[in-house]
């Protein structure tokens, strides 16, 4: 029997209205995410790969709850948090924390950094005064840091420093779940390693679930478990890692790890003439399998048919008609 899920989306959508005309009335909507469902279970890490503007970080805000979703469930642990009030939501966020892809735009610059990291855990009850202290200094031994950094202030880390510290406070309550969105992307690759292994052990340490978005491949195959593909506001494939890159099914997913693991500047010319075009627009998507417009193998019925996200072999689930 399958460990129950912490994280359950189901139906996912979120879409953003588009104003226009003397009123400013509403003329169109961008599908940023246009009805999106997986599951998490404990211990587990999920990541989330597309191209910019594909809906990947709209999830993310989304389940975090920054953002109000426009149809669909989130459902944390069993409880639907979908339509919670702010007010009734404070006690689910402790469970469910977030690493931003620039922790420093996050965090108040008059703080310093032990402040800063124990804000959570005074605001939450979890600890106070000098408990706190003790707590902040042991966070940051935990993920690299020197304790006497706890005086200093934002500005004074280096971005890779400053990611860590990031990670102490998402970790200084204990959740359950982290959203960690494009972490290491702003990072050196030799410092992406580093925070990439720190993450992966901090999961074996206290049976942390990730959502992990990233556009980089290869950092999804160091650090996840099962891989969601997205394009244009939709999961495209969802598979274990080492099926998605063993055996990819959907023409979108081939093209993707092709574009990344091919070295040979000869086979990158050959995928480019396989994959034609632009991205379109989420604000007019186009009908049936939105990657119709560009995939090689596309009939008839693609234009007009919305294929469903299906299993075609066990735990490998893919939204294509041919497939």
């Amino acid at each position: 029997m399958s460990d129950p899920a912490l994280l359950e989306v189901r139906d996912l959508a979120k879409h953003f209205p588009i104003h226009g005309g003397l009123l400013q009335r509403q003329v169109g909507a961008v599908k940023a995410v246009d009805g999106v469902s997986f599951s998490i279970r404990r211990g587990e890490t999920l990541g989330l790969v597309g191209e910019s503007g594909c809906g990947k970080s709209t999830i993310g805000k989304t389940v975090l709850k920054l953002i109000e979703p426009t149809a669909g469930r989130i459902l944390l642990s069993g409880e639907d948090v979908t339509e919670l009030p702010p007010a009734a939501m404070w006690a689910h966020r402790r469970h469910i924390q977030t690493i931003f892809q620039d922790p420093y735009s996050s965090m108040n610059p008059r703080l310093s950094a032990g402040t800063i990291v124990g804000e959570p855990l005074e605001n939450y009850g979890v600890t106070r005064g000098r408990r706190t202290a003790d707590k902040v200094a042991s966070l940051f031994t935990r993920v690299g840091l020197r304790p006497d950094a706890m005086r200093k202030y934002a500005h004074e880390f280096s971005g890779g420093q400053r990611q860590r510290l990031g990670i102490a406070k998402a970790l200084s309550v204990n959740p359950d779940l982290i959203v960690a969105d494009e972490p290491v992307s702003a990072l050196d690759v030799s410092v992406q390693a580093q925070v990439l292994n720190l993450l992966i052990d901090l999961q074996e340490e206290y049976g942390l679930a990730y959502l992990f978005i990233s556009h980089d491949l290869a950092v999804m195959r160091h650090i996840s478990h099962r891989i969601a593909v997205m394009y244009l506001g939709r999961i495209v494939e969802l598979a274990d890692k080492r099926m998605l890159f063993n055996t990819p099914k959907h023409p979108y997913t081939e093209a993707l790890l092709s574009a990344a693991t091919a070295p040979d500047p000869k086979r990158r010319r050959q995928r480019k003439r396989i994959v034609q075009g632009d991205v379109p627009s989420p604000a007019k998507p186009p009908p049936g399998c939105h990657f119709h417009t560009r995939c090689p193998y596309a009939v008839a019925e693609c234009k007009v048919t919305a294929p469903p996200l299906r299993e075609v072999a066990p735990g490998h689930h893919v939204a294509c008609l041919l497939r």
